[in-house]
């Protein structure tokens, strides 16, 4: 099966469900300032909650074989990616965005997420195999990756019974209980929530479904880090490079998110209010970049699609994530500019 038209339909239920239900984990830990709203952090721990139950299972259904996730490959050095998330989180807070939400933002006319996205893009291709490739590196030689990558298996070598059910249930539990208000509040945020968990799933399924056991590759589903500077290349190069999963869901949440603002006319072009809004918006979004490179995803490539796989370095990375985004958001506590987050 070719992954792209699939991925590009994944793509657009993403962007749309994104923009209906102003899905933006940002946004959520801003709530978390005292008498802050909270049903947007609900609505990231509902869809966290739905790709995990729906990853697994797929997985257990023999929809998917996770143990050829990228997130639990072996190798994956835990500081280095804990440093990466902190730095992606930094950027998250600087550019008022992370990478999916600036593509939601720019499908409703917000051009100053254009180039946070150009940028962002741009810094994950120099990290990977640019300028900033030594300094990628250097970063990663930082500690040795651990020899346990999932939590069931940390569960099972310290010897609790029913590892993999415990792995499951607990985080289960306790994210139904936090997402539980949403439900009674909006529900309208809870159904999105639900539906971006779902993609997540369905991206196993595709990535898994369209493996060429010839030239087999680690099962992916959707980020936008790596793919955001895959598509900056594909567009400048697409006679030499195949156009794949990863480009076709970028693409597709892109044009989900155009369409949803459309029919609910929220499409409103936007731009900088001054050039200080600029300069954060391109640290931010390079920050973003090198981070997520490290971190091997970003709010959504490891706080989504990473976590449901239960690999313990994507826990990690998004607590780097999460931690990073709170320092911005003490240092910087003004958003850059008024619709970013909403």
């Amino acid at each position: 099966m070719n992954a792209v038209l699939p991925g590009l339909v994944l793509g657009v239920i993403f962007g749309a469900a994104a923009r209906a239900g102003g899905f933006c984990l940002l946004r959520g830990l801003r709530g978390l300032r005292p008498g802050g709203d909270l049903s947007a952090l609900r609505a990231f721990g509902l869809a966290m909650l739905v790709a995990l139950l729906a990853t697994q299972a797929l997985n257990l259904a023999g929809g998917t074989d996770l143990s050829a996730a990228m997130p639990l490959r072996a190798g994956n050095p835990w500081p280095s990616m804990l440093a990466g998330g902190v730095i992606f989180g930094i950027g998250m807070g600087l550019a008022n965005a992370c990478g999916a939400r600036s593509l939601v933002l720019l499908a409703g006319g917000n051009l100053r997420s254009l180039l946070v996205l150009l940028c962002l893009g741009l810094g994950a291709q120099a990290t990977l195999t640019g300028v900033l490739a030594p300094l990628r590196a250097m970063v990663q030689q930082l500690g040795q990756a651990p020899a346990v990558s999932s939590l069931p298996q940390l569960l099972a070598d310290g010897g609790i019974a029913l590892p993999f059910l415990l792995s499951v249930a607990l985080p289960g539990l306790l994210l139904g209980w936090f997402a539980l208000p949403l439900l009674r509040r909006s529900p309208r945020e809870a159904v999105m929530a639900a539906v971006i968990g779902l993609t997540v799933a369905g991206g196993w399924w595709i990535t898994f479904a369209a493996d060429d056991p010839f030239d087999p590759r680690p099962l992916t589903s959707i980020s936008f880090v790596g793919p955001m500077g895959e598509s900056l290349l594909w567009m400048m190069l697409s006679t030499g490079r195949n156009l794949g999963f990863a480009v076709a869901v970028v693409g597709g949440t892109l044009a989900g998110a155009f369409a949803t603002a459309i029919l609910t006319r929220s499409f409103h072009p936007e731009s900088f209010g001054s050039p200080r809004q600029m300069l954060r918006a391109i640290a931010g979004g390079v920050l973003m970049g090198f981070g997520g490179v490290l971190a091997l995803g970003c709010s959504i490539g490891q706080g989504l699609s990473g976590v449901s796989t239960l690999s313990l370095g994507s826990i990690v990375a998004l607590a780097g994530i999460a931690a990073g985004a709170l320092v911005a958001l003490s240092f910087f506590p003004q958003p850059i500019h008024a619709g970013a987050t909403t």
